[in-house]
């Protein structure tokens, strides 16, 4: 890409009424589902899985179909899991979010992974937990996995950017960007305006050559505001 699709991305970035994060990868440093899969002794089958997602080679709701029925996490699993192993913040992101809201942008997370997960990246980084957009495990009354909400626009391949087209509906916002890792962030835009490839913590080669902008650390971006 040229220098010039790079400019248009940074002044959509210095002029955004609204910011969207990706979690898995981008602000965290791990992914969610590999972490939820060590934790339950089944990271080795469902790690391949993750790969076939992340690169686009598997549709995302069947892949996210196979590795929770590979996982079953139950309730209290979940729990211990998000007692025992706080999120892994990515270098640099709790400054980045806290300059946003200093300069009163919003800032959304919309994940693939499971709203659970998601919720204690938000509170670390004083984010809204109605500003999550990510998917719902399901659970029977004696807490076994029962499934996750296949109604979660997340759940499937084009669904953040649902989340983004509805977001700009709803606030009327005119420059939403969006930072993220993978294949299925760099679908979503349009309609996001300016779409930010993160390379941070894993670098996916199709990402990097199709974005118009890619940082691998949160401190250009920063920087990059002003």
């Amino acid at each position: 890409m040229g220098s010039s699709a790079e400019d248009s991305s940074r002044t959509v970035w210095r002029n955004a009424d609204a910011v969207c994060f990706d979690v898995d990868s981008t602000v965290c440093q791990d992914e969610g589902i590999d972490e939820l899969a060590k934790f339950c002794g089944r990271y080795n089958e469902v790690s391949k899985l993750t790969k076939e997602a992340m690169t686009g080679k598997l549709e995302f709701k069947e892949a996210l179909r196979q590795r929770l029925g590979i996982i079953r996490p139950s309730l209290n699993q979940m729990r211990d899991l998000i007692r025992t192993r706080p999120p892994k913040l990515t270098p640099g992101v709790r400054e980045l979010v806290a300059e946003l809201q200093h300069r009163k942008i919003p800032v959304y997370l919309i994940s693939g992974g499971f709203r659970g997960l998601v919720g204690p990246v938000a509170l670390e980084l004083n984010i809204p937990l109605q500003n999550i957009y990510a998917n719902r495990l399901k659970f029977f009354l004696n807490g076994d996995y029962a499934g996750f909400d296949e109604e979660e626009p997340t759940c499937r391949s084009g669904g953040k950017g649902e989340v983004i087209r509805f977001l700009k509906a709803k606030n009327d916002y005119s420059n939403v960007v969006l930072i993220g890792d993978g294949a299925t962030d760099l679908e979503a835009c349009p309609p996001a305006d300016a779409f930010i490839g993160f390379g941070g913590n894993v670098i996916r080669e199709e990402v990097r050559a199709k974005a118009k902008w890619y940082v691998t650390d949160f401190q250009e971006l920063i920087d990059a505001l002003d």
